[in-house]
């Protein structure tokens, strides 16, 4: 579950505003009407004036009415992560909060994009449309979207394989990706999500056993794009398509998951793969049932690769 309570205080002071200019120019918004107060609630007393990304002139009454409605939504539906598009408000407040969550759900999950927040452990850090340079020490979580947040018409999405590059980077770094479709007035995604979804779900039933439940392994990757840099929000835009020269890894238990990231053709080489760093027993291609002809040696793992690949885009070694 996903909550902006926090900030709508400050968000919704607009809603008791008119236009300047214009046809309406003088006509209050639906938030003076008190019919509509439930939604929009007060305006705050510095509405226009000082504004800012933190709690700063928030009064304490509205830090108590966001503790009483986010505990009735933990009380009530049990959520496995709850995401706070900012960083763990209030004080006292927002840790009481936390710890009631956990209290109730041992298992769940707190996001804060304040790095300061995740350092002790209270909560699992977020790049909204970001990720850090390598493996990060503490699980993490990028958020980001096919398009823009809200629905656009003939908006251009990121591509299946543009979302399923970013998937096993980020898992290959010890993060998690938190995908959203934005959805029209009818509620259903529209003729191009869906196709994206579907060719995401098709690739997620040959290779999701390399990302469900997985861990990094002692490097996430390597190949030409493991030289991009920059760690931190909003920096997902820029950054180089993956190609088949660029591995990513991933493990489990005694397995370790090598992604090619596109087909290479007949044979595919994992470089770190040597005989001195991984003591390989056997390879699978996941989604090819037949044995695979390997070698493997100081340079590296080298596989003779089926005709026909498995999937779409990135393949995994098991």
């Amino acid at each position: 579950m996903s909550e902006h309570l926090w900030i709508s205080w400050k968000w919704w002071g607009v809603s008791h505003d008119a236009d300047k200019s214009g046809e309406f120019a003088g006509v209050p918004y639906d938030g003076t009407d008190p019919k509509n107060f439930d939604l929009y609630h007060d305006l705050p007393k510095n509405y226009g004036k000082d504004f800012a990304w933190d709690d700063s002139n928030i009064p304490d009454s509205w830090k108590r009415h966001w503790f009483d409605r986010i505990k009735d939504l933990v009380d009530s539906y049990q959520p496995d992560l709850l995401y706070t598009d900012g960083a763990l408000p209030f004080e006292e407040y927002g840790l009481n909060l936390v710890s009631h969550l956990y209290n109730s759900k041992a298992d769940a999950v707190y996001t804060s994009k304040r790095k300061e927040d995740c350092e002790t452990g209270t909560c699992a850090l977020d790049f909204e449309r970001g990720l850090p340079d390598g493996i990060h020490p503490n699980p993490w979580q990028t958020d980001t979207c096919v398009g823009d947040w809200h629905y656009k018409r003939d908006i251009t999405y990121k591509t299946p394989k543009t979302v399923i590059d970013m998937l096993v980077d980020i898992v290959s770094r010890n993060g998690n990706l938190l995908l959203n479709f934005p959805l029209p007035g009818s509620g259903e995604p529209d003729s191009r999500e869906l196709a994206i979804l579907s060719e995401i779900t098709t690739w997620m039933a040959v290779n999701g056993e390399g990302i469900y439940g997985t861990r990094p392994w002692k490097m996430f990757g390597e190949g030409p794009a493991t030289a991009q840099k920059g760690e931190g929000q909003f920096n997902e835009n820029g950054r180089k398509a993956l190609s088949p020269q660029d591995i990513r890894y991933t493990t489990k238990g005694k397995n370790l998951y090598a992604f090619i990231m596109g087909w290479p053709g007949a044979q595919a080489v994992v470089p770190a793969a040597t005989d001195s760093a991984v003591h390989a027993r056997n390879v699978e291609l996941l989604g090819h049932k037949g044995k695979l002809k390997w070698s493997q040696d100081a340079n590296g793992l080298s596989v003779a690769l089926p005709v026909d690949k498995p999937s779409d885009h990135a393949v995994a070694l098991k």
